[in-house]
């Protein structure tokens, strides 16, 4: 069928609205837009669906959630009845049409004669995968588009550990939503039916004080906390979003009383008024929480995105002036901050590892070992992260104590399954409580690292290919760069090349080839001659191809001017 004929089907089906309906007879004269619409499915992958909302096969909306639902019912059910009467968790975030796509998947479930467990109202994404966890679930439902802009929406799914479904299982939702028709092979029942026959049953505070207790038993030192408890000031800002209650209530238990708040962002809204985007990655977003940092003289921010799973920090560098730190700075503080607090109060295990993704900087393995810790990578992605954690805790082989990738998300203690804001904020609070008390700001003792650890600096570089043939252009640059691998990129000489797609490593001088044990991802890594690592990666939910700038130095300065020379070097990949 042409996406033309998709179209017309659309239009023609009574499951549509007549404003859905109108929606797409506004759009009949514009073929670009109709086949944007109708071209394929949103492809449905680990982490789910997400997509722009609107009408249409290639949009996020209510008859994409069914079927999206229905194919993953049918999924949970093929393991079994004892399964499936686990039933699913169903969470969504503060996104224009989240509640209404959480209650569609529940109802789908339902029909299904699926129990479920649906939040009574918005909670963060980790309350989500520690519910599934908590109350046995089979599997788990998220509605959330992240820190995407209020355009998007998305659909995550979870398995019975509380990770993003394994490739296994969403290869199988992904075969049954090619097999299944759209609109006639979707089963619903009745909401207000569903929850009096008890296939919905509701979740509230209840989960939420198991959540957080489990939160607090993640803090270290409260003697740090309480030390300067009376005096330290911070700043913080959910962006509009889920982490608005539990966030400033963990602080709270934690011991902190000068927490404040950013009011106009504590304000729940989809269209996330008053950012551009809702990224705590950009400092624009942060405006409003410096002017407040610097009316009250705090000297530490922290703002977590939309539904809670990822957060970032400002830091007072002198003079009034606030930096964002990235994703990897703020990763190696806290490693290094667990370890000496770990190791003050006692609660250091045996065995102590670090985790951390292929494209999370080197710094990270360069702390870990120093103090004695093993340090593994993974493929990006916290399903990743979450499966090496369990493998090497249930083989004795060591205790993670930190796992978290270079896009601001982190995942510590053993009740959650997923990039955690709640819990790192708290352990960011107590780490900057205890700078506090040595005199020293989080800015400061970054500096510190660095002389203590060598220089490190990075930089991810996203290039935007939009549209059909944005798709078509990520695909040849990846297929270009294998059959055409560069020996020298930037004018110095490729080491090695490493495909993670089949695992293997070529030593480029010399010709030789190994293998490594990570395979199975559209990935390519070079090792420079300068001991730069440079990682190409298609994004797998946005169109875009991401070139991630690993580099360290001799001092700052080095380590800066090596990735603004392979900067200009990734930017030519585009054309």
């Amino acid at each position: 069928m042409s996406y033309r004929d998709t179209y017309e089907a659309w239009l023609a089906s009574p499951a549509l609205s007549a404003a859905e309906k109108a929606e797409l007879e506004a759009i009949r004269s514009d073929d670009k837009e109709i086949e944007s619409r109708f071209f394929d499915q949103l492809s449905f992958g680990t982490a789910g669906l997400r997509g722009t909302m609107g009408v249409g096969l290639y949009r996020m909306n209510v008859h994409v959630i069914r079927h999206a639902t229905q194919a993953f019912a049918q999924v949970i059910l093929e393991e079994g009845a004892e399964a499936a009467a686990r039933g699913v968790a169903v969470c969504y975030d503060c996104r224009n049409n989240s509640e209404v796509f959480a209650r569609e998947a529940a109802r789908v479930m339902a029909g299904n004669g699926i129990p479920v467990r649906l939040f009574e109202s918005l909670r963060p994404t980790p309350e989500l995968s520690f519910a599934i966890r908590e109350y046995g679930c089979i599997a788990g439902i998220n509605i959330t588009a992240s820190h995407n802009p209020k355009e998007y929406n998305g659909y995550k799914v979870y398995w019975e550990d509380g990770a993003q479904l394994p490739p296994r299982h969403a290869d199988q939702v992904a075969k049954k939503m090619k097999q299944l028709d759209v609109f006639a092979c979707v089963k619903t029942m009745d909401y207000d039916q569903a929850v009096s026959q008890g296939l919905i049953t509701l979740l509230g505070a209840e989960t939420d004080e198991k959540f957080l207790a489990n939160v607090m038993e993640q803090v270290n030192d409260r003697a740090a906390v309480e030390k300067v408890a009376d005096s330290f000031q911070m700043v913080y800002t959910p962006f509009h979003g889920t982490g608005y209650r539990l966030i400033p209530e963990a602080l709270r238990r934690l011991g902190m009383k000068h927490v404040i708040c950013v009011p106009e962002q504590m304000v729940l809204d989809g269209n996330f008024p008053t950012v551009a985007s809702p990224n705590p990655e950009n400092p624009e977003g942060f405006a409003l929480a410096v002017e407040l940092a610097r009316k009250h003289g705090a000297n530490f921010i922290l703002g977590s995105d939309p539904d809670a799973d990822r957060v970032g920090i400002m830091v007072h560098t002198g003079g009034g002036q606030f930096q964002v730190l990235t994703g990897n700075q703020t990763g190696v503080l806290l490693l290094d901050y667990l370890i000496g607090a770990m190791k003050r109060t006692g609660r250091l295990p045996e065995k102590p590892v670090a985790l951390k993704t292929i494209v999370t900087t080197e710094m990270a393995r360069k702390v870990a070992q120093v103090n004695g810790l093993a340090c593994y990578d993974t493929f990006t992605g916290f399903k990743f992260l979450a499966e090496k954690k369990d493998a090497l805790e249930s083989s004795g082989q060591g205790s993670v104590i930190l796992s978290y990738e270079e896009s601001y998300g982190y995942m510590l203690g053993s009740f959650v399954r997923d990039k955690d804001a709640v819990t790192a904020s708290v352990a960011l609070t107590e780490m900057a409580a205890w700078y506090a008390g040595q005199g020293m700001t989080l800015y400061d003792a970054l500096l510190a690292l660095y002389e203590k650890y060598g220089y490190y600096s990075e930089r991810t570089l996203n290039l935007v290919m939009p549209g059909l043939d944005g798709l078509r252009k990520m695909a040849a640059l990846m297929s270009s760069l294998r059959e055409t691998p560069p020996t020298e990129i930037a004018g110095t000489a490729v080491r090695q090349r490493k495909d993670y797609q089949d695992g293997s490593v070529v030593n480029v001088a010399g010709g030789s080839r190994e293998r490594m044990e990570l395979s199975g991802s559209n990935v390519l890594r070079y090792e420079m001659a300068d001991g730069t690592s440079l990682i190409v990666r298609p994004s797998g939910t946005e169109p875009k191809v991401k070139v991630y700038i690993l580099a360290n130095g001799a001092s700052q300065a080095e380590a800066s001017q090596k990735v603004e020379q392979y900067s200009a070097w990734a930017q030519t990949l585009k054309d």
